[in-house]
């Protein structure tokens, strides 16, 4: 067969099988979309959420999620960023550097549910935190951890060596460096990181099942890190499986389009300064 017979098939292909994809994706969206977004009011948002009757909303559980998302990124980021950066800049190419880069992708492969048993045997019955915000943002932080790591590692070692040696031939520390120069050209690596990091955390719901348990403070924007922390996806998941509540189909369907809305926006709100990043350091024009 011709060789531009089968170059001008391969890209048919190709093209079929990106419209098929974005078909499939527009479709689950939209239907998501389309059921949940007449749910979607001030009220059903900031409201409290009810065990028995209709008409109840979820703003406690809106809150817990970014609440939870806030604290474990609060905590997992700079630990990241410093093991990144020691595995990048410091570190030898030895036995135990390659036992700690084996240890972290195995731990970014372990299922959540395995996560979330292990958080609720350490931090919620050994410790004795229980069903709380803080035994779910520990949980959510050795979720975050393994990822976080492996792209700093990854984008710090993106950075041409060239900046490297200029900094240090105007008479520059390795730290100063580090901080000054490469850091700042692999924060777009990081920042993508921290996105995609985001948007799983905000979607999970095995490991918070375990750990932060499935109930919500009866205090509205209740901050007590040892107060329950149940989030959207979580009070999602319980409607739909053990919920009492008459109305739980519509909850279901309105807290769907809330979590698509919320993590397209927050995706938005954090490559909108990406791209500014980007252009800035020459990355794209």
């Amino acid at each position: 067969m011709n060789a531009k017979v089968v170059n001008k098939m391969a890209i048919c292909i190709l093209w079929l099988t990106g419209f098929f994809i974005l078909l499939l994706l527009f479709t689950f969206l939209g239907y998501i979309l389309y059921k949940g977004l007449p749910v979607l009011s001030a009220h059903f948002i900031s409201s409290k959420s009810s065990d028995i009757s209709a008409g109840g909303g979820v703003g406690g559980q809106f809150f817990n999620s970014f609440y939870l998302l806030f604290l474990s990124l609060l905590i997992s980021v700079p630990i990241a960023v410093g093991a990144g950066i020691y595995l990048a800049e410091y570190a030898k190419n030895n036995l135990l550097t390659k036992i700690i880069r084996l240890s972290t992708e195995s731990l970014a492969t372990v299922p959540s549910i395995v996560l979330g048993l292990f958080g609720m045997i350490i931090f919620v019955n050994k410790m004795g935190l229980g069903f709380s915000i803080l035994s779910g943002t520990f949980t959510l932080v050795l979720l975050n951890l393994p990822l976080l790591v492996r792209v700093t590692e990854e984008s710090i070692k993106l950075v041409p060596k060239s900046y490297r040696e200029a900094s240090l031939a105007m008479g520059a520390t390795k730290w100063q460096t580090i901080s000054k120069v490469v850091l700042p050209s692999a924060l777009a690596g990081i920042i993508t990181g921290i996105i995609l990091t985001a948007g799983r955390a905000l979607g999970e719901t095995a490991i918070l099942i375990f750990t932060a348990g499935t109930t919500v403070s009866r205090h509205m924007f209740d901050t007590d890190v040892m107060a329950a922390g149940e989030t959207l996806a979580v009070h999602m998941w319980y409607l739909m499986s053990v919920g009492l509540v008459p109305d739980r189909d519509v909850i279901a369907n309105g807290i769907g389009a809330l979590l698509i809305i919320v993590i397209l926006l927050f995706n938005l709100i954090l490559t909108i300064p990406l791209r500014i990043i980007q252009k800035r350091t020459g990355i794209i024009k």
